[in-house]
């Protein structure tokens, strides 16, 4: 009989986090975002709201674009809200994806 004080499957929503890639020479940021969001949500990209809304996707793309080229600038981060989540988007290529709701002790 399982004990009633076994936690083991349950996780704190801090404890979430999706991380994935993308290459930066051949799909912009902002796309990837997209991609990434709906497949944590579970939905088609095109249910999610716009994400102009939530970040300047020039930007965006732009940064990671020019990290790319210069290649010795290292790598950079942007993080903010899309969606109820936080995505962290870094100029290498790593997409990072955890709830904006949780809160870390």
């Amino acid at each position: 009989m399982p004990s009633t004080n076994d936690t083991t499957g349950d996780r704190e929503p801090a404890d979430l986090e999706f991380v994935t890639t993308f290459d930066p020479d051949g799909e912009p940021a902002s796309e990837a975002v997209v991609t990434a969001v709906a497949a944590v949500r579970g939905s088609k990209p095109a249910a999610l709201d716009p994400l102009h809304a939530a970040v300047d996707l020039d930007a965006l793309d732009s940064l990671v674009d020019h990290a790319d080229r210069v290649d010795t600038a290292g790598s950079h981060q942007v993080w903010f809200t899309y969606e109820g989540l936080d995505v962290g988007v870094r100029t290498d290529g790593e997409i990072r994806i955890r709830d904006a709701t949780a809160t870390s002790d």
